[in-house]
């Protein structure tokens, strides 16, 4: 009886799914960087690597798991600064790697502020959001919460890196979602963005979507000079998106018209969904075995434990690999989604909310490209693509949901 209550108390302390979870999901972006890396001599210290940086990351997430509850929202406005700080660093001394200034660093020794900046960005929106005692409906408070929001992607964007943008403005979408907002409030947050993005594809596509805002506009029956001044902003944002995309140097653009199109370079940008989806494909149902995967230990597709790992993972361990995989994200991804409808503090729940967003939309983007439903772009598959920033971001949102978890009845 006494061994229950032991195991209960702790069970009550630690999340053990969501915790488990991440750990299987290390362990098998392990193996699968191993297997990748094997034939690659220049690649093989990757593994070693990575045991360390999972290691590290999992102290660091037991230390965030025993921090005061009230650390997070004292560190929300000194680790936002900090991040917008590195970022613009990192466009001043940063190392240029494939064609983005995005690392700070020594020789190997590196970090990348963009994904530090994840962090930064959801403990300030949360904080600010959650001072807000209604809906988000002013429109004074729409665009404070955009400007922060918008402040590291314009940053990010210089470096350049799109991936990592498009990551931000979900995080933003999904936290203002969760808050509470007007329609009209959402039509001014998207408008924007689908007009810019309107502008990329042409200009027929431009003028259908600056008629589109025009047509809502009408029906939302706002004064006559606000909804004529929305306009102009919207008209202004598709030209500059434009003007912008002329002024890149021609790898830039070809990175964007990728973006769009993943099969309008199939020598070039588009060669690695195509490989990959050749190797997804060709794992059946149980895989290839470890260290048997064609595709994966010929090297047809450059630097696969990075970006494209879920294709290593398809190939060797097949579609119940692939599925174990989504499975166990599926875990974390519902248990934290649990716990932030739980918890009745703000400032933790929008906290969570957007811990899952970036997990959620890294998921979605990294997956959709290996099995071509989706754009290529530079994003990682948390906790099982190799890289030590990511990691170490991914466990620290961890840390931040696992610390909330084990405080939670204080604030219920």
């Amino acid at each position: 009886m006494h061994q229950l209550r032991i195991e209960n108390k702790i069970s009550d302390k630690i999340d053990f799914p969501v915790l488990f979870s991440a750990l299987i999901l290390i362990a098998v972006g392990l193996a699968a960087i191993y297997s990748a890396t094997y034939n690659n001599p220049a690649a093989r210290g990757n593994f070693d690597k990575q045991i360390v940086f999972a290691i590290v990351s999992l102290l660091v997430f037991f230390i965030i798991y025993f921090l005061p509850p009230k650390f997070l929202k004292a560190v929300a406005v000194p680790s936002y600064l900090l991040s917008i700080l590195l970022l613009l660093a990192v466009l001043v001394i940063g190392k240029r790697i494939y064609g983005a200034r995005s690392w700070l660093g020594i020789d190997s020794l590196g970090i990348q502020p963009s994904e530090f900046a994840k962090i930064g960005t959801i403990l300030m929106l949360a904080n600010f959001l959650s001072k807000i005692n209604t809906k988000l409906d002013s429109i004074m408070d729409i665009i404070i919460t955009l400007a922060i929001g918008l402040c590291p992607v314009a940053l990010i964007l210089l470096e350049p890196d799109m991936g990592t943008s498009l990551v931000f403005f979900v995080l933003i979408l999904v936290m203002i979602f969760w808050k509470g907002i007007s329609s009209f409030g959402l039509f001014l947050v998207l408008s924007p963005l689908f007009v810019a993005i309107s502008a990329l594809f042409g200009l027929d596509y431009f003028i259908g979507a600056v008629i589109i805002v025009g047509v809502l506009l009408f029906f939302f029956k706002k004064d006559i000079f606000f909804s004529g001044s929305i306009l102009a902003f919207n008209l202004g944002v598709g030209f500059f998106a434009d003007y912008i995309f002329r002024i890149l140097s021609p790898h830039q653009q070809k990175r964007i018209q990728t973006f769009i199109n993943p099969n309008a370079d199939p020598l070039g940008a588009g060669y690695n969904a195509m490989q990959a989806k050749l190797a997804i494909g060709s794992g059946g149902l149980w895989g290839k075995g470890f260290m048997h995967g064609n595709q994966t230990q010929l090297q047809f597709i450059p630097e696969q434990w990075t970006d494209f790992i879920y294709c290593v993972i398809g190939e060797e361990f097949g579609f119940i690999g692939a599925v174990l995989v989504l499975s166990l994200f599926l875990v974390i991804l519902l248990r934290l989604l649990k716990l932030a409808s739980f918890t009745k503090d703000e400032f933790l729940s929008l906290t969570l909310v957007g811990i899952i967003s970036v997990y959620l939309i890294h998921l979605i983007i990294n997956v959709g490209m290996t099995v071509g439903i989706m754009p290529v772009i530079g994003i990682p598959l948390p906790f099982v693509s190799y890289g030590g920033s990511s990691l170490m971001v991914n466990m620290i949102m961890l840390g931040i949901a696992a610390n909330i978890f084990r405080t939670r009845k204080a604030y219920t």
